[in-house]
């Protein structure tokens, strides 16, 4: 998601707060998950953000009404703008058990598309098997092929990668599925819908120097700020300097 951001509009100042300490949310209880996205919000709030880019499809899926509700500024999330902009009416949905189990993404795209057909297919393999770092494990892809049997075999036209760390398969998924069928990255969606907001600022050159990019940010975690930025350093381009926060509820035995 933030690199969508950066790629469109490099000058932008942006806070990214990730809740390391208590990823993955996709085995989390609705209950847990509305109350960590509160906590979240409210820090978020505080610090004085003016727009809420929420780029957890799991906290998309269960708790988008807490985060409009408390914000007190403009949300944007993944499921909705993939759903105003798909044109697909055979969809799959790859999605973390909590987000499959949610039914938001088939509601949210029926909503847009009537009569289309929406099949949400749980993928508790992947977050573990994406954060070993070893996109070539063999573990990995039989899960790809097990998760998306249901989909091709239902003859879908576009497969929407319904968590954050999904695009990172992108290639694989590519290798295993026809290539009439569209891979639909949400954040690319999301980034679009807050253009309006950004365009107001100025719009930024198409291909940004990436460390300029970088630059405008904050990057904190609630988790080991080292990890996070040992992880980050591949995609960013550069070790980003990051911040260990705290948030009110972290020492609850979630």
């Amino acid at each position: 998601m933030l690199n969508q951001l950066l790629v469109r509009h490099p000058q932008q100042r942006f806070l990214y707060l990730g809740d390391t300490a208590r990823v993955p949310y996709g085995q989390r209880s609705p209950e847990e998950i509305r109350a960590i996205a509160s906590e979240v919000v409210a820090w978020l709030r505080a610090e004085g953000v003016d727009a809420l880019l929420m780029a957890c499809n799991t906290s998309n899926a269960l708790a988008f009404d807490v985060a409009v509700h408390e914000a007190g500024v403009p949300v944007y999330g993944l499921i909705d703008s993939v759903a105003t902009q798909l044109r697909s009416q055979r969809v799959g949905v790859l999605a973390t058990p909590a987000t499959a189990a949610s039914g938001a993404y088939g509601r949210a795209i029926r909503h847009h598309l009537q009569g289309a057909l929406v099949l949400e297919v749980p993928c508790p393999e992947f977050v573990p098997l994406i954060e070993a770092g070893n996109l070539r494990d063999r573990r990995l892809i039989q899960a790809a092929q097990s998760y998306l049997q249901p989909l091709l075999e239902a003859r879908v036209e576009a497969i929407v990668l319904g968590c954050t760390h999904y695009p990172l398969l992108g290639p694989l998924l590519r290798q295993l599925v026809p290539e009439e069928v569209l891979l639909v990255d949400p954040a690319v969606a999301a980034v679009a819908r807050l253009q309006a907001l950004l365009d107001g600022q100025g719009p930024g050159p198409s291909r940004p120097h990436q460390l300029e990019a970088v630059g405008q940010g904050r990057f904190c975690v609630t988790g080991c700020a080292e990890s996070f930025a040992s992880a980050a350093t591949p995609w960013l381009g550069q070790r980003p300097t990051v911040e260990q926060v705290s948030l009110q509820s972290l020492s609850r035995a979630f």
